[in-house]
């Protein structure tokens, strides 16, 4: 008696996305109990209004060199107790834009939620689970079209829910990789998912991939009153052209002047395959994104 057993890869990956979601609940409901105790939390954020000079270069959400007005709030709640770590963020930016004869246009956009759970394994590398969450908020337009939406809210949204290890040198540097990762992609925007938008397949609304992926985060100060960061996130589709790496590279450079008074220094590089974007010539394809903002203006910490 022989047996045949058809292996779909769409079928499993959904199956391990979902085993992974649960685990991390699971953790999450688990440590719930032990956590309660605030003395074991680092809470605070940043949130700052300013005056921006903007350069894109490929940008998918759309956008426009110019001036403009951009509002940060930056969240976290951080937890060690013993072995255990859970580290909280959320980040939320807005901006806008106005130029002599046109109307207000939006010149950025992005919200960002991550959770990452740590427990202790040995020296400094910790067993981790991360979920990671990206979307935005208005629709965006292809600039001077402003009839022509390119993006907007849940188009596209990104989700990833990842199984590791944790690198923790020291407080300024975190290294985390993950052989077992699922990625997500939403386009929850009819005329978007019609076209086949932000690598979805036309006429569908999800996108899922699995495959390895890499998070680091390096932070500290290089001066009395300036402060550098910088984010690297880095993802391999196991089952379509592994060799074609998504890339999400963040730097951030923060100078105060006063108690109130900042300016910012904002680069942000993405490079994936699967967003095609037409060029001023009208070829269409992958292309590496690139945005810059420079901000002076008010900052507020707590």
């Amino acid at each position: 008696m022989a047996f045949t057993i058809n292996l779909n890869k769409n079928s499993i990956m959904k199956k391990l996305l979902v085993l992974i979601a649960l685990t991390l609940f699971t953790i999450t409901i688990l440590n719930a109990q032990d956590t309660k105790d605030t003395s074991y939390w680092k809470k605070g954020g940043v949130g700052s209004l300013m005056f921006t000079q903007l350069s894109l270069t490929n940008w998918a959400a759309g956008g426009q060199n110019s001036v403009s007005l951009n509002t940060f709030v930056n969240l976290f709640a951080n937890y060690k107790k013993n072995k255990t770590t859970w580290d909280n963020s959320f980040d939320v930016a807005y901006g806008v834009i106005k130029n002599t004869g046109t109307k207000i246009r939006k010149s950025d956009d992005r919200i960002e939620f991550n959770s990452k759970y740590g427990q202790y394994a040995f020296k400094h590398w910790y067993y981790a689970g991360l979920v990671n969450f990206k979307t935005q908020m208005a629709p965006g337009y292809n600039y001077p079209n402003d009839s022509m939406r390119i993006s907007g809210l849940m188009a596209p949204a990104y989700a990833s829910v990842a199984i590791g290890m944790d690198f923790k040198p020291s407080p300024k540097f975190t290294l985390f990789l993950s052989p077992v990762t699922g990625k997500m992609t939403f386009v929850l925007d009819d005329s978007l998912s019609a076209l086949g938008a932000f690598g979805v397949e036309a006429g569908k609304t999800f996108r899922g991939e699995f495959g390895g992926y890499l998070k680091s985060v390096f932070k500290t100060d290089i001066g009395k009153n300036i402060s550098f960061q910088t984010k690297l996130d880095l993802f391999s589709n196991y089952l379509h052209n592994p060799q074609n790496v998504d890339v999400n590279w963040e730097v951030l450079v923060a100078m105060k002047f006063s108690k109130y008074i900042t300016a910012n220094i904002n680069t942000l590089l993405i490079y994936d395959d699967d967003i095609m974007i037409t060029d001023k010539e009208g070829k269409t394809g992958p292309r590496t994104q690139f945005k810059e903002i420079f901000g002076l203006g008010l900052s507020y910490k707590f």
